[in-house]
């Protein structure tokens, strides 16, 4: 079953880098500019004196290990994958529910239009920062050697794939309450995965899943996405009940 799950997991990966829609087709509720600005009240990555370096060093670390674990390392390959799509995979099964855009219109809108406006309040801080990766740190090689060369012009702090995930999980947490434990920890996930891939360090991580909370609390303040919430808890309950 481990095995075959295994294989699953590669497919997939090995697809969505063929054909899948990429989270800048979506209509976002606010821009980079328009979102807290995290320059403003995050402070920045780490001094390489200090203890948080220390514990991003030995995370790194923590990370390469866990790549020995091959069905968690191709777990962490197939979250790099940023489509809508490999989102709705990925969360489908904590939702309890298949979710795309053909058996779950609204839903999908949602994720697809709120998740990518929570990536970028990642944007303006990336920016300034400009943190080398962990791989480029260290001159090392990745599990993703396809991404390194354009990984590696962007920056480091924070991580807007670990923006995604947090986020999606709380927006889905919201569509259905009862499965927020499996939600959560699917989005949690979504960051490690980051640090296992050797592409983010873990304040990376931690800072985007503060970022992640801030912007999804923002998208409260915005009458189209509450009514796209609305229309996709009434699509889940629909949905829910025909189950029963």
């Amino acid at each position: 079953m481990k095995r075959l799950l295994l294989i699953s997991v590669i497919i997939f990966s090995v697809q969505t880098l063929v054909a899948q829609e990429s989270f800048k087709s979506s209509n976002g509720y606010f821009t980079a500019n328009e979102l807290p600005d995290m320059r403003k009240w995050m402070p920045g990555p780490p001094a390489e004196d200090s203890a948080e370096f220390a514990l991003d060093q030995a995370r790194y670390e923590w990370g390469k290990a866990q790549r020995e674990d091959a069905l968690r390392l191709a777990q962490a390959k197939k979250q790099a994958i940023a489509t809508v799509e490999n989102f709705c995979d990925e969360f489908s099964e904590p939702f309890g529910m298949t979710i795309s855009k053909q058996t779950t219109p609204e839903i999908y809108t949602l994720i697809l239009d709120a998740v990518s406006t929570c990536a970028q309040i990642t944007v303006l801080s990336k920016e300034h920062h400009m943190r080398r990766r962990p791989y480029v740190y260290y001159g090392e090689g990745t599990p993703l050697p396809q991404f390194e060369e354009k990984m590696g012009k962007n920056g480091s702090f924070p991580s807007g794939h670990t923006a995604r995930g947090w986020a999606a999980a709380l927006i889905l947490t919201e569509v259905n309450p009862a499965a927020a434990d499996a939600l959560l920890k699917m989005g949690y996930m979504q960051g490690d995965s980051r640090i296992i891939v050797g592409y983010h360090w873990q304040s990376d991580v931690t800072a985007s899943r503060i970022a992640a909370s801030a912007a999804v609390a923002y998208l409260h303040t915005s009458d189209r996405f509450l009514k796209q919430m609305k229309r996709a808890k009434k699509e889940f309950a629909k949905l829910n009940k025909r189950r029963k």
